[in-house]
């Protein structure tokens, strides 16, 4: 059956609302630690990247469990459905249990590294202790949405997520103040949160699905979800990477304002509008892996046309939201004069990029639903790395500060699209 624009947004709206919602504790974070003060900002907003690459490693496991799962879907296979969702449940849970142990132990090596120093850096380590201490399910929640959205439950990863995050504002105030535990207690948050949607998840896994808790196990399954998850993870990895390094040596010393304002522009403001990107790459990936699975290309390739149309628009809007509504958006986030100044730089600059990280989005979801993740790292790591250098040369060299270093995100950006649609436009991914 052909899909119509209608069925595409039906299946793509709830994963990037719910994707809107994952990404909120973050700017839930963000926002109730303003407080604290700017250095409790600046911590939050450093450790960011610090969980993106977490992120990254949990992508081992969920970005290859999408595309097979959905292939097992869409070819009927349900006792490779079982087995798939069996294995990559318990080495999700097994990688997070060794990222955030290592996590803890070297808090204040990580600090260290992005350049942090005094109260700053106290806070971070502060931060990432009690997430270590708290965020298993964040490892676990993305291979369970990968596993919802394979099977075109996109409401039910919605419906997790609203839970985590009225929870997570709720439980943010009493943890942080009313208990005491100051920056900690916004780990402690999204931990506890996240780990009511994880019991719930497993619950709603259980009934909506073939699998059954005695799957789980680990076996050469495994293996074969993390070939497609690898390129996957080192590519987020490499992007988290880079922005530590931008951190070290190119935001840190233009000064904790600055820090602050990439904080709020990055995880506030971009926090709320990748996601809809990222909803829409996770629909595509999820058509595209079913149809390949059945052998249809031809529905594979009208989907992809629906999602090009409704995701210019969508680009277009971002950027015209963050560029003329960038001073009241800011303005929710902070008081201080030098970081509004700053993050509303950083929202106009940005805004010029949007539509070319919808592209780039939807064309990651279609190598990915694919199984063709190599090309997304391909043109992910260099361009990203390139960042760094560029940043420096610019931003601190010959001093044009950090509009420049937006300016060089920007460009990478739109770099990055044309790379992975030349990929998309070879035909490969149909393979």
């Amino acid at each position: 059956m052909t899909i119509r624009s209608r069925q595409l947004i039906a299946l793509t709206l709830p994963t990037a609302l719910s994707a809107m919602l994952n990404n909120a504790y973050r700017v839930i974070d963000q926002q109730a630690v303003q407080w604290l003060g700017v250095e409790a900002q600046a911590a939050i907003a450093s450790c960011t990247f610090i969980l993106i690459g977490y992120y990254a490693v949990y992508a081992i496991i969920s970005a290859g469990t999408l595309s097979l799962v959905a292939r097992a879907v869409g070819g009927g296979h349900v006792a490779e459905q079982k087995r798939l969702i069996g294995n990559a449940l318990t080495g999700a849970l097994l990688i997070g249990m060794v990222v955030l142990a290592l996590s803890g132990l070297f808090a204040p090596v990580i600090t260290h590294l992005l350049g942090l120093s005094d109260t700053v850096a106290e806070q971070a380590a502060i931060f990432l202790r009690w997430q270590a201490t708290y965020c298993l399910p964040q490892a676990l929640m993305p291979t369970l949405d990968a596993i919802f959205i394979a099977y075109k439950r996109p409401r039910i990863v919605l419906f997790l997520q609203v839970i985590a995050t009225v929870l997570n504002i709720v439980l943010n105030p009493i943890c942080i103040y009313q208990l005491g535990y100051g920056i900690g207690g916004s780990a402690m948050a999204t931990g506890l949160s996240q780990a009511v949607a994880a019991l719930l998840g497993l619950i709603c896994l259980r009934r909506a699905t073939a699998f059954r808790f005695t799957d789980m196990g680990l076996g050469r399954t495994v293996l074969k979800i993390a070939k497609i998850g690898l390129p996957m993870c080192w590519g987020t990895l490499m992007f988290a990477l880079v922005y530590a390094a931008l951190l070290h040596w190119v935001i840190s010393p233009l000064g904790a304002p600055v820090n602050a304002a990439l904080g709020i522009g990055f995880s506030a403001l971009e926090g709320f509008t990748w996601p809809i990107f990222w909803g829409f790459s996770m629909g595509i990936a999820s058509i595209v892996g079913r149809n390949l699975g059945a052998g249809d290309v031809t529905e594979a390739k009208h989907a992809i046309r629906l999602a090009f149309k409704l995701l210019t628009v969508t680009g277009l809007l971002v950027s015209g939201v963050f560029f003329f509504g960038a001073r009241f958006l800011c303005g929710l986030f902070t008081q201080d004069p030098q970081v509004l100044a700053e993050a509303i730089c950083y929202a106009q600059i940005l805004a010029f990029s949007q539509l070319f990280i919808a592209y780039e989005s939807l064309a990651e979801g279609i190598l990915s639903g694919a199984g063709k993740t190599h090309s997304i790292f391909y043109w992910s790591a260099p361009l990203n790395i390139m960042r760094v250098p560029f940043s420096w040369l610019f931003a601190v060299y010959w001093g044009y500060g950090a509009a420049a270093v937006w300016w060089v995100i920007g460009v990478s950006t739109a770099l990055k699209a044309l790379g992975k649609w030349w990929s998309v436009r070879s035909g490969a991914w149909q393979l």
